[in-house]
């Protein structure tokens, strides 16, 4: 489990494509730090396995299902990524409950800069709107944020100097792509009370 407060601005070194999975080499001194093998560690908001770990680096295999449901097959080498360590008990929740498992995909539509915050316009999937609400919660790219505008396929959050500076969202421009996780208490929820998306007739998975 995850915070979504981003504690290291990493960069991918090397990628391995291995048909039907990739092969990642992150460099992330901080989240590396005390870490091993079997570990999790959040790459853009997804959460993957420290499969070997070097003295500030470390390797994660990443499926298809994560390739396909994330923007982490667009990575190559030398693109920086947000890490995160998972959550230490007793420690402080700074942000909210963030699992590591992306819901899907948007894109950066279009960027609001002024002196001292930006305002960045997200779409957002159909099927993802009704957990997304206006002060509510959301991740993007493993980032905790809070929803400014929540609009039928979009919405917009306000980024601080800090977020600019020490995460990926500060270098994203209109088009790229964006991890999103929604609360997964809205989830929950919405399941019971059994107000659920499924389809009629539609066999749950």
């Amino acid at each position: 489990m995850f915070t979504g407060i981003v504690e290291e601005l990493g960069e991918v070194t090397a990628v391995e494509n291995l048909g039907d999975a990739s092969r990642f080499r992150l460099r992330g001194p901080v989240v590396t730090e005390g870490a091993k093998h079997g570990d999790s560690i959040a790459v853009n908001g997804v959460c993957l396995t420290v499969v070997d770990l070097g003295e500030q680096d470390f390797t994660a295999d990443v499926m298809a299902e994560t390739l396909n449901r994330s923007s982490l097959g667009a990575l190559q080498a030398g693109s920086r990524v947000n890490l995160e360590r998972p959550m230490a008990l007793g420690g402080r929740l700074g942000g909210h409950i963030v699992q590591g498992h992306v819901d899907g995909t948007g894109r950066v539509i279009e960027r609001k800069i002024s002196e001292n915050w930006e305002i960045v316009k997200i779409s957002l999937p159909a099927d993802l709107t009704r957990y997304v609400v206006e002060k509510g919660s959301i991740t993007v790219d493993g980032v905790s944020l809070t929803v400014v505008d929540a609009g039928p396929d979009y919405f917009t959050i306000s980024l601080i100097p800090t977020t600019l500076a020490l995460t990926t969202l500060g270098i994203k421009e209109s088009g790229d792509p964006v991890n999103l996780e929604v609360d997964v208490i809205a989830k929950y929820v919405e399941r019971l009370l059994g107000n659920s998306a499924q389809e009629p007739g539609e066999t749950a998975k």
